[in-house]
Order: C-alpha cells, then sequence, then structure tokens
C-alpha cells in the first residue's frame, strides 16, 4: 500500500491518544481497502490509482453529508463529517491551488484545440487522468466550464 501504508500505525496511535473521532474516520478507510480489495477477487494490494480514489471516494461522502446535514440545520451531525473529511483528505496528495489546476487545464485545451462546449469531455478526460489525487473532480469540472465557455 503505497499512501495508506502506515495506516494501520496512525489507527494504534489514536487508540492511545483516545481521539474517537479520528479513530472512526481511520477505520473507515481500513474498512474501504478491506472491502475493495476483497471485491476485486484477489488479496493483492491496491494501486496507489486505486487507493487515491478510494480515499477520494470517502472524503467526497464525508463532505456530502456535512452539506446535507447542514442544509437540514443538524450542526452537531454536520461537525463529525467534516472532521472525519479533514482526518481522512490527510492520505490525498497535497492538493492543487485553483491558479495551479486552471493553468494545467488552459494548457490542456490549447494542447487539444478544444473549441468550446462541445470538446468539454475531451478536456475532462485527460485532465482528470493528469491531476487524479491532486484536484478535486468538482473543481476541475468547473474551471473547464469556464475556460470552455468564454
Amino acid at each position: 500500500m503505497g499512501i495508506l501504508s502506515n495506516l494501520t500505525e496512525e489507527i494504534k496511535n489514536a487508540m492511545r491518544a483516545k481521539d474517537s473521532l479520528k479513530l472512526e474516520a481511520l477505520r473507515a478507510i481500513k474498512s474501504a481497502v478491506i472491502i475493495e480489495q476483497t471485491a476485486s477477487g484477489g488479496g493483492g494490494d491496491l494501486s496507489e490509482e486505486q487507493e487515491i480514489k478510494l480515499v477520494q471516494k470517502l472524503v467526497k461522502q464525508r463532505k456530502d453529508s456535512a452539506t446535507i446535514f447542514r442544509d437540514q440545520n443538524r450542526v452537531d451531525l454536520a461537525e463529525p463529517e467534516e472532521a472525519q473529511a479533514e482526518v481522512i483528505s490527510a492520505f490525498l496528495p497535497e492538493q492543487l491551488s485553483k491558479d495551479k489546476v486552471a493553468a494545467i487545464i488552459q494548457e490542456i485545451i490549447i494542447q487539444t484545440g478544444a473549441e468550446g462546449m462541445k470538446d468539454m469531455g475531451k478536456v475532462m478526460g485527460i485532465a482528470s487522468k493528469k491531476m487524479a489525487g491532486k484536484a478535486d473532480g468538482k473543481t476541475i469540472s468547473t474551471i473547464v466550464k469556464q475556460k470552455l465557455s468564454s
């Protein structure tokens, strides 16, 4: 395991510190990894790309849940979800700034010769692969729409 190589040690540290919130988030990662490993047929390790996608999915789930809870004025439920998202996102590679994402997307648009929204799929495919784990898909999509519609 690449990015999750120290997961077991982190779980032990959270247990020692009696940090139940962090422990719950770390156990969620471990559970998702085990499920993914057994679902793929073999008991083998996940590739680093698979690990990144898995961690991104967990962070997105927590953030979506927190948004829903906040919309329903349930701050008591939203805060733990946001805190767990923060703990889980620590396992992701460093995220790119919006300016850096915009610069990369501009390069891709120039390279592909994209002209308008009809080429969004082409640009998104390349951008998503190039920035996998380093930028949120929603951010990439928003910036691609801005660039292609102007």
